[in-house]
């Protein structure tokens, strides 16, 4: 697939999953944490799902743009399709999310994001 609809079919997937675990890990949380009774707990859930979820889709967004568009520009740099592009990316994307936090917070989370 060409990489300008690449990043953005990326981006869709990305959030979807997002918002899919996002829900899914949120309707649980808000379970929990709300007074006893089912009805009390679902409703819990629910707003607490209605609440974070869509938040949580975007920061998984953001985290596809990141990657999609670092590899792009490795494939086209490169010439190249290997898997050295994903780990250049993955390490990439993990740097620039985490940049306000400082070099030393780069450096680890470009390590995770390489290896991931």
């Amino acid at each position: 697939e060409p990489c300008p609809w690449r990043i953005i079919d990326d981006i869709g997937g990305a959030f979807t999953m997002g918002l899919i675990g996002g829900g899914l890990f949120q309707m649980i949380s808000g379970a929990r944490n709300a007074p006893k009774g089912l009805s009390r707990r679902v409703l819990g859930g629910v707003v607490r799902v209605k609440e974070r979820a869509p938040i949580l889709g975007g920061q998984f967004a953001a985290w596809g743009l990141c990657f999609s568009t670092f590899e792009c520009s490795f494939f086209h740099l490169r010439q190249k399709e290997d898997p050295w592009n994903s780990i250049m990316s993955g390490a990439a994307a993990g740097a620039v999310m985490v940049a306000r936090h400082g070099p030393k917070q780069m450096l680890g989370s470009a390590v995770v994001g390489g290896v991931l």
